[in-house]
C-alpha cells in the first residue's frame, strides 16, 4: 500500500503568546490527534509567533511552507506571505474597510460583545450557538483576559438578520471553508457590526466542553475538508 501522509501543520500566534493563546493551540492540536489517531506520528506541528515569521519571511514562503497546512489564529501576519486564506485575513485585518462595506449596506456599526460562529464548511454554513462575555468577565489580578460564554440565548427575531448578514458577509469575500466569528452588538434592537475573525480566536475557548464537535475542532475538519454533520450543544449545559 501507499505510504499516505498526512500534511505538517504550521500554528501561528500573536508575538506575545499568553495562557490564552496557550489554551486555543492546545484545543486545535487535540483536534488534529483526533482525527488522525490512527496516523497521529504522521502529523507534524510546528508553533511560530507572527514576529518570527516576519523574521524569517524571505525563508517561510510557498517553497519553504510546500506541503505544509498554514493555520494563523491571528491576522499579524506577513504582507507577503502566501497562503490559501491571504485575502480573507487582510480583508478581516482591515477593520475600517469592512466596516465602511457594511455601512453601505445599511448595517449599524459599533462595538460588541457577542460572537457568532459561523462554521463554513465546503457544503455550506452552520451557525453555532452565539458567545458572550461571562457575567465576571472583567480581566483580574490574576485573569488577563475576558471571560466568554457559551450559549447565549436569541430569539428568532435576532437569530434570523444575523445568519442573514453571516451568510451574505462571507459569500461577499469568498470566504474559504474555516470557522469564522463574526462579533456584533445591539444599538437597541437594531443589530451593529463590529468585525470578523477568519479563525477561532479566544472567543472560541467558551465552545471547549460545551459545544461538539468545539469551535477548535471545526476549524481543523475544515481546514482538512472533513465533513461536518451538526453542531450540538452539551445537554448539561
Amino acid at each position: 500500500m501507499p505510504d499516505v501522509r498526512s500534511p505538517d501543520v504550521l500554528i501561528v500566534v500573536e508575538s506575545e503568546p499568553n495562557e490564552v493563546t496557550t489554551q486555543m493551540v492546545s484545543a486545535l492540536k487535540a483536534a488534529m490527534l483526533a482525527k488522525h489517531h490512527f496516523e497521529a506520528e504522521s502529523i507534524h506541528v510546528d508553533v511560530i509567533s507572527s514576529t518570527d515569521l516576519a523574521v524569517n519571511a524571505s525563508s517561510v514562503d510557498d517553497r519553504a511552507i510546500g506541503d505544509r497546512l498554514l493555520c494563523p489564529l491571528t491576522l499579524h501576519l506577513p504582507t507577503t506571505l502566501s497562503f490559501p486564506a491571504q485575502a480573507i485575513y487582510a480583508a478581516c485585518r482591515d477593520v475600517e474597510s469592512l466596516r465602511q462595506q457594511l455601512a453601505a449596506w445599511q448595517y449599524a456599526i459599533g462595538t460588541g460583545d457577542f460572537w457568532l460562529p459561523i462554521v463554513l464548511t465546503a457544503k455550506g454554513p452552520l451557525y453555532a450557538e452565539v458567545i458572550g462575555l461571562a457575567p465576571d468577565a472583567a480581566p483580574t489580578v490574576e485573569r488577563s483576559e475576558p471571560c466568554y460564554t457559551q450559549p447565549v440565548h436569541l430569539t428568532d427575531a435576532q437569530r434570523q438578520p444575523l445568519y442573514a448578514l453571516g451568510q451574505r458577509l462571507l459569500r461577499s469575500l469568498a470566504a474559504p471553508p474555516a470557522v469564522y466569528l463574526m462579533q456584533f452588538g445591539w444599538q437597541g434592537d437594531t443589530l451593529c457590526f463590529d468585525r470578523l475573525l477568519p479563525f477561532p480566536a479566544a472567543p472560541a475557548i467558551a465552545s471547549l466542553n460545551v459545544q461538539t464537535p468545539d469551535l477548535f475542532a471545526c476549524h481543523w475538519a475544515c481546514l482538512s475538508r472533513q465533513p461536518i454533520v451538526d453542531l450540538v450543544i452539551n445537554s448539561r449545559v
